[in-house]
């Protein structure tokens, strides 16, 4: 008999899931893949600016894994025929916004975290006390946040300078709650082992198998790219604006309780993966586990907006590819790329500049609440003191808003995840940003990971 096979959640963790299934599945299987929105590929959003593709979303992925081979996402692109698509960013420097300028990012850091005190310059001052005590820094399995970790060590200005803004670049979080086993993995590995934080960086940046390549990879002509050939490499039914009420278990697999309450539909299904934030997760697997439920619940979110600009052409710009504020700092600006300087695929000296700053971090959504005429009139305003010179009128201008749209993952969030997932039946597996990290490759993975468990059950029945 024919098997059907649900994907809540049409983000690329869910799709990324559509298209492996597919991969393992007798040809006649039928994936549905239910997205409530009215478009898919969740933070992956192509928009325009100018005439020019700019994100609305993310807009890289990392090009290797943590083994050094290429990433989930560029080995998922290659299979989807976009090889000759894929382009990086040009080798152009980032920078801190310290105290009213911008300094360079020291090297020799991991995610903020520095291996090399001597190269910290005046970007930060060493005030911790990271003597060996005799014994490791983490007991095995021990979690801590990093910025109870690198203060220790390390004192406040690593932590407030560095860290902070390395990190609430990718989370829009904060050093002192998220975790550094969810977050930093390899350094939370070799802190089990080493007994200073500097032989702990020294040792994770020694164990990284060394990429002569780029770092970054997008797709040329935008993320939206990606979304669309994997959703149509899958096979898959696509369901849109439909919500998944409701999740339970039937004598030979899933019901699934669709769209709105006065008008309810159901389709049974043999196996389900759960590719959707945590909430909503926590809410459909209530019925399935509640201890399941329960801890998948207690993930925070942050809220989050994009801010893009078309400046005139030939707009003075630092030599820079953009640059990170610290929280210290006090802006609503977070971060800024100078879009059309570090994607040269989009560069011509007869365009218009484009930039876009990222704005609001974990805890801060009230500053957010502004109309966007207002606050895209802060954000330049913004941008402008930092780079060191008003900046002109934009051309045009466009808002993105993430509600809830970055996961904080706190100490212990790996154990919980793993709990969660011991708690479920075969034939249904959880996906994406919400368990197992928040970078395209990790949401690609995980989607994989899930499929392959599903195919599995499908396969012992």
């Amino acid at each position: 008999m024919r098997k059907r096979v649900a994907v809540i959640g049409g983000g690329i963790a869910g799709l990324a899931a559509a298209v492996r299934l597919r991969d393992l599945t007798p040809p006649g299987t039928e994936i549905i893949v239910y997205e409530q929105s009215g478009v898919l590929g969740g933070k992956l959003r192509t928009g325009e600016l100018a005439g020019r593709p700019v994100e609305r979303g993310a807009e890289s992925f990392l090009t290797a894994g943590p083994a050094g081979a290429e990433s989930a996402s560029v080995a998922l692109a290659k299979h989807l025929g976009l090889a000759d698509s894929l382009v990086h960013p040009a080798t152009v420097p980032a920078a801190l916004a310290v105290g009213g300028g911008l300094a360079p990012i020291p090297g020799g850091t991991l995610v903020g975290v520095p291996g090399d005190l001597t190269k910290l310059g005046d970007v930060a001052h060493v005030t911790g006390s990271d003597r060996d005590e005799g014994r490791p820094l983490l007991a095995v399995g021990e979690d801590v946040a990093v910025g109870e970790l690198v203060r220790a060590r390390y004192g406040e200005e690593v932590v407030d300078r560095l860290v902070d803004p390395m990190l609430g670049g990718v989370y829009a979080g904060r050093a002192d709650r998220l975790s550094l086993e969810a977050t930093m993995p390899q350094l939370a590995a070799t802190a089990r082992i080493e007994h200073t934080l500097q032989g702990a960086v020294r040792a994770a940046q020694a164990a990284r198998t060394r990429n002569p390549g780029p770092i970054f990879t997008t797709v040329k002509g935008g993320m939206s790219r990606l979304v669309a050939t994997a959703a149509a490499a899958s096979g898959a039914r696509i369901s849109l604006g439909l919500p998944v009420r409701d999740l339970s278990r039937t004598a030979h697999g899933w019901r699934l309780l669709l769209g709105p309450v006065p008008a309810p539909q159901t389709d049974d299904v043999d196996a389900v993966v759960l590719a959707v934030p945590a909430k909503p997760a926590a809410r459909l697997l209530t019925g399935i586990s509640a201890e399941a439920a329960d801890a998948v619940s207690v993930l925070d979110y942050a809220s989050v907006a994009l801010a893009a600009f078309a400046l005139p052409p030939g707009t003075p710009l630092p030599e820079l590819s953009g640059f990170l504020v610290p929280p210290s700092e006090g802006t609503l600006v977070k971060a800024a790329t100078f879009f059309t300087r570090k994607w040269p695929h989009l560069a011509d000296a007869a365009d218009p500049v484009i930039v876009r700053a990222s704005l609001g971090r974990f805890g801060e959504q009230e500053r957010l609440q502004l109309p966007d005429e207002e606050l895209l009139a802060r954000a330049i305003r913004e941008l402008g003191e930092l780079v060191g010179h008003e900046l002109p009128a934009p051309m045009a201008t466009w808002v993105q808003r993430w509600g809830g749209g970055l996961p904080q993952y706190a100490p212990g969030h790996r154990d919980r995840v793993a709990f969660a997932r011991q708690q479920l039946p075969a034939g249904l597996a959880l996906a994406g940003a919400a368990f197992d990290g928040v970078g395209i490759p990790a949401c690609v993975a995980s989607g994989e990971r899930a499929a392959e468990d599903v195919s599995k059950s499908l396969e012992d029945e």
